[in-house]
């Protein structure tokens, strides 16, 4: 839940009972300098209401949706200009929440003169039928209009996606196969307000449900569709029912990239450690929420809340310490999980520190408002981008991710091996400020990292200390950072 600004207070539902040995976890203070050599840091634009996606379109503009205001608007990044593409009013945004108007993704054959020069986006909208949740999600496809730069006609391809206030996830990307691909967070089920909840990323739909177009079971899944909103033909059969998932058993996965080579990675967020990079793969499940990072007992149990003996109204979650759960509330072990599709993280962003656990969950420099959950090892990635394969590049950049991280204002590099199979050695911490980092582009020579900053975030990110942040340096802003050297 960390990626959404404007929450008072943070829970979790996991037990933490030790921790794995995978990526040491970064001190919650700054941990590199504001820019690394060679490079520079301009403002292109201010003003955007809490961006969520952003593109690059083939005329060089970026593309922006507005979470909040619910309008997709384009911003030259040469001069600044922040234009209106279109404002889309029966976009639902609940104050504090991570609903509104969030996916992007442009046609690969926009201003190509194919006659599908088409901008889609995914948003949140009113339910007519609204229990048990008012709203759902639905993927929009607009046309563009390259003389007033205008988006219009809408189509809606896929209505009735789950929606809540919580776990939206809502990456919308093409794949090099044509087709789009989508994030659907758990929706914050088992946690917080939705701590009865019963967490449902492990649940398939039916045959029935496909057929009947009740699409209830996408919790917790990435999907693929035909731009039509359609199911491909070739898409995997998951315990003999063909739909549109993908994948599944995902928490919260807002950023999701295409490799040159075809691959899909993406990041995942942990509740109080083990955000994670993953690679996914055609009917791959990533184990939420009976697994957390390694599949190990080092790092995780599920506690579920909704299972509770004697029912769970009135229980209280006391995990944020990550020791305990309330004796008539389940708790399995990950190595009661057993699944033959099960694909394990690439990468953990990060596992606790064993030595240190009690004091990574009630870290007295986060002790002001009691905002404790600021200190706890996570970053909440919120997007990621490829890196390589740029003639002028920054050198050494070849085959990287680049993740950006809402709580510490940094940006992270990761690299890969040739066969972008595994990751290689540490992660390195760039561009740190004191901002919530929530979409990066890169930009088609490599040399310029296009980054988009909250405009919320009281408490949301961390200062120079380490500490909660009340103050943005750059709030609802486009930053550059430029490779200056030849």
């Amino acid at each position: 839940m960390r990626g959404a600004p404007g929450l008072a207070a943070i829970a979790c539902t996991a037990i933490f009972i030790a921790s794995a040995g995978a990526d040491t976890p970064p001190p919650p203070g700054a941990t590199v300098a504001t820019l690394p050599e060679h490079f520079s840091k301009r403002v292109v634009a201010t003003g955007p209401s809490n961006p969520h996606n952003m593109a690059l379109g083939p005329d060089g503009v970026l593309w922006v949706t507005e979470q909040v205001t619910r309008r997709v608007v384009r911003v030259d990044p040469k001069t600044g200009e922040v234009s209106v593409a279109v404002e889309i009013a029966d976009a639902v945004h609940s104050k504090g929440a991570q609903d509104g108007l969030l996916g992007l993704a442009l046609d690969p054959n926009l201003l190509k003169n194919r006659g599908e020069d088409y901008v889609y986006v995914s948003m949140t909208y009113a339910a007519a039928t609204p229990a048990p949740f008012p709203n759902r999600t639905l993927i929009r496809r607009y046309t563009y209009d390259p003389e007033t730069h205008t988006l219009g006609f809408p189509v809606d391809i896929l209505q009735g996606l789950p929606s809540s206030h919580d776990h939206q996830s809502a990456r919308l990307l093409f794949g090099p196969d044509g087709k789009l691909y989508y994030s659907i967070g758990d929706q914050g089920a088992n946690e917080q307000e939705y701590l009865c909840v019963p967490n449902e990323a492990q649940v398939l739909p039916t045959e029935a449900e496909v057929k009947s177009g009740d699409w209830r079971a996408y919790k917790g899944k990435i999907l693929r569709l035909n731009p039509d909103g359609s199911i491909p033909s070739d898409n995997p059969v998951i315990r003999g029912v063909k739909s549109h998932v993908f994948a599944w058993g995902i928490r919260n996965t807002q950023g999701m990239v295409f490799s040159p080579n075809g691959k899909l990675f993406s990041v995942n967020h942990g509740p109080n450690s083990d955000d994670t990079v993953n690679l996914i793969v055609a009917g791959g499940n990533l184990g939420w929420p009976n697994v957390l990072g390694y599949r190990n007992n080092l790092t995780y149990a599920y506690a579920n809340f909704s299972a509770a003996s004697g029912g769970c109204d009135g229980l209280e979650d006391p995990a944020q310490n990550g020791t305990e759960a309330p004796s008539q509330v389940p708790v399995t072990p990950q190595s009661d999980f057993h699944d033959s599709d099960y694909v394990q993280p690439l990468k953990t962003l990060f596992a606790a520190d064993p030595d240190k656990l009690k004091r990574e969950f009630n870290n007295p420099v986060c002790a002001d408002r009691g905002l404790y959950y600021i200190c706890w090892p996570t970053i909440a990635p919120s997007s990621v981008a490829y890196y390589g394969g740029f003639r002028a590049g920054v050198p050494g950049w070849d085959h990287s991710l680049l993740v950006t991280s809402l709580k510490r204002g940094v940006l992270y590099r990761i690299r890969l091996d040739p066969t972008e199979s595994v990751t290689i050695g540490d992660v390195e911490p760039l561009f740190r400020s004191q901002n919530r980092y929530r979409e990066v582009v890169v930009a088609p020579d490599g040399r310029t990292i296009y980054v988009a900053t909250d405009a919320l975030g009281y408490g949301l990110a961390t200062n120079d200390a380490g500490a909660p942040a009340f103050t943005l340096e750059n709030p609802g802003s486009i930053l550059a950072f430029t490779y200056d050297s030849p």
